[in-house]
């Protein structure tokens, strides 16, 4: 009997282990980029609130230095 000639219609199906992982990782990867955007956007709302902080503060004159007395003796 002959066989089929592999047409790449049909995909391998996975092991049930294998789609376990890839369901994992999947589900791992979807939960770390969620984070990162959370991350990324509380870092910009924070910068954001310093910048206009730092805007809104008066800018303060460096002092001058206190004059050194000589010691004695």
């Amino acid at each position: 009997m002959k066989s089929l000639p592999d047409t790449g219609l049909f995909k391998p199906v996975p092991s049930r282990t294998e789609a376990k992982t890839d369901t994992t990782s999947r589900v791992a990867r979807q939960i770390q980029d969620l984070e990162a955007k959370a991350r990324a956007a509380k870092t910009e709302r924070l910068r954001a609130a310093r910048l206009a902080q730092e805007a809104e503060a008066p800018v303060a004159l460096p002092r001058k230095a206190a004059p050194k007395l000589a010691k004695k003796g």
